[in-house]
């Protein structure tokens, strides 16, 4: 049987450390509905409900949806982590991107999103958004993908890289980084994605943008670099 949601946000609350809220802060997390839970405890909570996720998926995709409407900070990213990716949809990954706030809950919806079937149409709409987390989502979706789906054929990696070529001029920091997350990410994957994204950062590094050539000039070094080189030429493209 399921626990409730509220069940889960009390044990959250016995696992919350007040102090950490302001260090959190300092690392630019929103301290709003933020208790202080540490990612371990997150984590082990998520391995416990994996089981009934299998077991009773329509409970724990329940469940997920009642801790996001919480608000809490960490309850929010525990839905992240045990949401059942076949029972999202298109409309409720929109709602919870528009509401999202800091950079942590953003990444660590990543890893749901890019396990749906509509992963890769929504990173590409994100990533084109003018709302500072929802254009984050698409660029940490990508890096989802990248990292995660090895049957994702380049081609789209490659319409990828051409919006982040497209999008790497925006000077925010929870943006621009998540723009350099992806290039670096795509450009690990394989032989031919390296060269390409070799090839876009190589163009951003002569741009006029302060943005986009730092994007550059960071990817590049490790797109560069010999163990990636070494790793990709071992990956199949």
């Amino acid at each position: 049987m399921a626990p409730t949601a509220e069940e889960l946000l009390a044990r959250l609350r016995e696992h919350a450390v007040p102090e950490n809220v302001a260090g959190m802060a300092r690392y630019g997390i929103s301290p709003v509905g933020t208790l202080g839970v540490s990612m371990p405890v997150l984590r082990g909570i998520a391995r416990e409900l994996k089981p009934l996720a299998k077991a009773d998926p329509d409970a724990v995709h329940a469940l997920a949806a009642a801790l996001w409407v919480s608000g809490v900070h960490e309850a929010r990213i525990l839905a992240g982590l045990v949401d059942v990716p076949g029972l999202v949809t298109p409309e409720q990954a929109d709602s919870w991107v528009a509401q999202v706030d800091s950079w942590d809950v953003c990444d660590g919806l990543s890893v749901l999103w890019a396990s749906t079937s509509f992963g890769v149409r929504k990173a590409r709409d994100w990533a084109g958004r003018d709302e500072e987390f929802v254009k984050r989502s698409g660029f940490v979706v990508m890096c989802a993908l990248s990292v995660h789906d090895k049957k994702m054929p380049d081609d789209v990696f490659l319409s990828f890289l051409e919006i982040v070529e497209r999008e790497a001029f925006d000077e925010r920091n929870f943006v621009k980084k998540a723009v350099n997350w992806a290039l670096r990410q795509i450009g690990k994957r394989n032989a031919r994605l390296n060269a390409a994204a070799v090839e876009v950062a190589t163009r951003l590094r002569d741009s006029e943008s302060k943005a986009a050539r730092w994007v550059a000039s960071d990817a590049l070094r490790e797109l560069r670099s010999d163990p990636v080189r070494a790793r990709t030429a071992r990956s199949r493209s």
